[in-house]
Formats: C-alpha cells, structure tokens, sequence
C-alpha cells in the first residue's frame, strides 16, 4: 500500500517573502503626514473648533490633550516621537489571574466556578476564626488568596490551612507587624506585602502620583525588612504592586509598562538583578456612576482591556452596580465575564506586550517613567504631607474640569435621563462625578419651562443643549415646540416658576426682551437664556460654564 496521498495543493515555492519584499500598503495608501492633517483639519472645521484661517497643522494642538501629570497624550503616534522601547517589557502570554473582592455573604465556590481564578479577602469583613469556614471548599493550592487590612491572626489563619499557591499574598499594607507577615510568607512559600497605589488614587492621585507612592511605599517597605535582616532580593519577591486603571486607554496601558520599568529601576539601586514584578491592576472605582450604572461596563471594559495590553497579571473589574452600594448576581457575572471575553473571544491576552513598538505608547511609557521618577523624588524631599497637599490640588484640577464639562461624564453630566432613579443608597467612595451625582440623589418635582423660540431647525441646538445641561442636575423640562410668535410661547406655558429661553441670537434680538415681559406677567420668577448672558435674563447657560454652580442656582430657583 502506497504512503503518498493523492489531491491537494501543490507545495508552495517559498513558505515566506524574501526580507524587506512583503507590502501591505497598496499603490494608492501612499499618505504623508500633511495629506493627515488636511483631512483631520476638514473635520474640525465643520465642527467649528478651527477657523478657515487655522493652519492644517493645528490638528495637533486642537487634538492633543494632557493629563494632570502634564503629560500630552497626542491622537496619531508617528517617527517623530520614538523613544527606546521600555525595559522590562511585560512578558504574560494567556490569560492573566481574574481576581474578584469577597467579603462576608460571597460563595466564594460559586465565584471560582464561574469564571474567577483568586479571591481578595476583605479581612475586615471575615473574622480571623471563621476565615476557614469562609473558604471552606477553596482549592487553596490552585487559587491564590490575598488578603486586605488582615491582623496577623488573620495570616496565621489562612497559613494553617495548609498549602498555598505561591501566588497567595498574606496582604499585609502597613508597618504593623510587617516583618512577622514577612517571615511567615517566607516560611510558606507566598507572597506577603502588597504595595497598594489604588489607596490614593481614590484619594484623587494623578497617574504618575500613584506610581511614584507605590514607590516610596516599596522604598519604606525594603528599608524595614532589610533592618529585619531580609535582604532585598528576597524581599522583593514577596511584594505584589496594586495600581488602578481608567478608561483613558493609552494612558492605562503606559502605566501599567511603566510600573515594571520603575521597578526594574528600584531593584538595579538595590542591587538586585532585574526581578519581574507581580502586577494587579483593578479598574478605577473613582470613574464609575451611581447613575446610568450600565455605562459603567463601557468605562470597565475599556479599563481591563487597558490592562490586559499593559500586562498586568492580576485584573479585577469593579462590578457596574457597585456604586449603588447593592452588587447584584449580575454585577458580579457580567465583572467576571468581561475578563472572558477579551482573553477568549477578543484574543487580548494571546501575546505579550502587544501595544509595544507602537511609537504614541513607547512616548506615553516613557513620560510617565519621568514623571513618576520626579514625583518620588519630591515624596523622598518633603515628605508625604506634601504629597496629599499635591494629590489635593489634583483632585480640585480634576473637580473643577468635571463641573466644567471638560472633562464629561457620560450619563452624569453628559446625556443624563433625569427619569433614571436614584440608587436606593450610595457607595460613599469618592467618585469624579460626585457633585453630579449630589445634585441628582434629591431632584426636584418641579420642571423648568424650555420656551423655544422659532422653528426647530433654528432652536434645536441650543434647546438640546439646556436640556441635557438640565438633565445632569436631574431637572426635566417641558419644551414649547415650534414656534412663531409670543401667542404660541405663552399657549404652551403652564406657569412654571423657571424658563428657560432657546433660539438664535437673531430670535433673542427680535423678540426674547418681549417674551420674558409677558413671561415674568404670568408668574416666572426666573428666567434663564440659552447662549451668551442676554439683557433682561436673571441667568445664562453656555458650553464651557460651570456647570454644577449653574445647576444649583437653578434647583435653588425651583424651590
């Protein structure tokens, strides 16, 4: 019987190009960077935010925007910006560990059929003696177990089980007994220390702020061991780094490949060859919303993707529900899932580093490395009151962009549903959107009347503009319409104590001052117009407005 098989295809010439003959351009892709910024210039300019007399060029500056390291995030990455690639570059390939938070009532089973592959323990929530119960039927040598704000009793507890994955953490975050966590980590073979930079960024901390306190506090942490007698190598292996990810994508991702330069960096002072650092990012619980809350998988699902590319071993999505203060079954599936859909459908997790080489990511790694380089040596110079002062001024920076718009909060201060109703009771930690969310936890029964002045094609801007603006401070309107003349503004009015005008400067010109007379006759006690501050107008509402100060007045004006 023959072994050849018969059919087929023929055997191909060359199994791959010769070096340097494979294109993927084709003859009409040849485009330079100006033939970029024509076209990017074009659109700006039908969205008014260049003039005809703008340069193209000035695509750049109108596109670029910077973070509160001052750090200029750009919207092409080309040669021009091409640093060294950052080293260590992370090196997971496959799924990374899908860590979820458990605290008194979670099945902690259930979640690890389900999706999780470790648990983070609130210890505060576990008593030290029924830590066994609480992890009865864990497999502890297949799913690692970390520990928050444990007493060395709990440390004790969960070592006494028996055998651990390496990967387990006994969680210890301050000094308190430091060195004996230390010691019985060493003695069981895990992990004993995390350095956690989530704790100020949810103080308001800017990116390179977070790394550079996950810095110092490793610098403080290796100073203590190494007076114990543990020396920095084997210190080093015994801290895990906890960093938070937003859904600023780029700048997630250069943060997390900046942590494992930084490091590299702090273990070359110490004297230690370059150790790999165990990194677990969770997304940012300061980005979320008590309202609109599915938009919250939108800005997690960003997050992990941005930590799945930045290589991190350890992700934890927030629950979308988790700032109502209630997570529900689905919160906690949906957080897991988001997890297997980017290492399994999405392929995420299939290579390492795979935003690396990219020239707008080597710049981003590379800055951020800067500014968190500079930020811990001024924490080294003045010491941490300093820094929260810092941090402080971050936090206000960051408030006063949120009450602004300038920074918008999609289904709080952007496109808010006044008719979404408030959560039963709040998570208390500090969100960006907070002031919107306080404006919006009471809101009031009564509407604001939008008179619309003229047809819809003429008033529809400024209309959709006031109502959205009044959505964010949960404030409903009853607009007018169409319409032509003073008779039709007032057949629509139903004695609202608020009025709120919307039309063309040329409408305000022709007829607002006459409107706002017969308005005021009929009983509104304020009247507000849409646009520049108009004569005759108790107030005024306009893009780039405080928008928290303008919606309190108004609430005030509504009581």
């Amino acid at each position: 019987m023959s072994d050849e098989v018969t059919g087929g295809l023929d055997e191909p010439e060359g199994l791959q190009p010769e070096p340097g003959a494979l294109r993927l351009a084709g003859d009409g892709d040849a485009w330079s960077r100006a033939d970029w910024e024509k076209a990017a210039a074009g659109v700006l300019r039908r969205a008014h935010r260049l003039s005809d007399d703008d340069p193209d060029d000035a695509v750049w500056a109108a596109l670029t925007h910077t973070t509160y390291d001052g750090i200029p995030v750009t919207p092409l990455g080309t040669a021009d910006q091409a640093v060294a690639p950052a080293v260590p570059r992370p090196t997971r390939v496959g799924g990374w560990d899908v860590r979820v938070r458990a605290f008194d009532g979670t099945d902690v089973v259930s979640e690890l059929e389900r999706g999780a592959t470790s648990l983070w323990v609130l210890a505060e929530h576990v008593a030290a003696d029924t830590l066994p119960a609480f992890l009865d039927g864990v497999l502890l040598d297949v799913a690692p177990v970390v520990l928050e704000t444990p007493t060395l009793a709990h440390a004790e507890a969960l070592v006494a089980m028996g055998r651990l994955h390496p990967a387990s953490n006994l969680g210890a975050t301050d000094d308190t007994d430091l060195v004996a966590f230390a010691r019985l980590a060493i003695h069981a073979g895990v992990r004993a220390i995390v350095v956690d930079g989530v704790v100020v960024h949810e103080q308001g901390a800017s990116d390179a702020q977070e790394l550079a306190w996950v810095l110092a506090r490793a610098a403080q942490v290796l100073r203590i061991l190494e007076d114990a007698g543990i020396e920095p190598e084997q210190a080093l292996r015994l801290i895990e780094l906890r960093v938070a990810v937003t859904d600023e994508q780029f700048v997630s991702i250069a943060k997390l490949r900046a942590v494992r330069v930084l490091w590299a960096r702090m273990a070359e002072l110490c004297g230690v060859d370059v150790t790999r650092a165990r990194v677990h990012a969770v997304t940012s619980r300061p980005m979320t919303s008590a309202y609109d809350v599915h938009v919250n998988l939108l800005r997690t699902t960003v997050a992990a993707f941005a930590a799945g590319v930045g290589g991190a071993d350890v992700i934890t999505t927030v629950p979308f529900d988790e700032p109502t203060g209630e997570i529900s079954t689905l919160g906690r599936r949906l957080a897991r899932n988001i997890s297997a859909l980017l290492v399994d459908e999405s392929h995420v997790a299939r290579v390492a580093d795979p935003a690396g080489g990219a020239y707008a990511v080597e710049r981003l790694t590379d800055d951020m490395c800067q500014a968190a380089w500079a930020a811990l040596g001024r924490i080294e110079a003045d010491g941490e009151q300093a820094f929260f002062a810092r941090v402080a001024e971050v936090k206000a920076r960051r408030e006063d962009d949120v009450a602004h718009r300038r920074r918008p909060l999609t289904g709080l201060s952007e496109f808010a549903n006044p008719a979404d109703p408030a959560p039963a009771r709040r998570n208390t930690a500090y969100r960006y959107g907070a002031a919107f969310e306080e404006l919006r936890h009471n809101a009031p029964e009564d509407h604001v009347f939008l008179a619309t002045l003229g047809p819809v094609a003429e008033h529809t801007a400024r209309a959709q503009f006031a109502t959205n603006l009044l959505a964010a401070g949960g404030i409903a309107v009853d607009v007018a319409g169409a319409t032509s003349g003073v008779d039709v503004v007032m057949a629509a009015y139903d004695g609202q104590a608020v009025v709120c005008l919307a039309g063309t400067d040329s409408a305000y010109a022709e007829w607002g001052k006459e409107v706002t007379a017969v308005l005021r006759a009929k009983g509104a006690r304020r009247v507000i117009v849409a646009g520049p501050p108009t004569e005759g107008a108790d107030d005024s509402c306009s893009f780039g407005d405080d928008a928290v100060a303008f919606l309190t007045r108004t609430r005030e004006a509504l009581r």
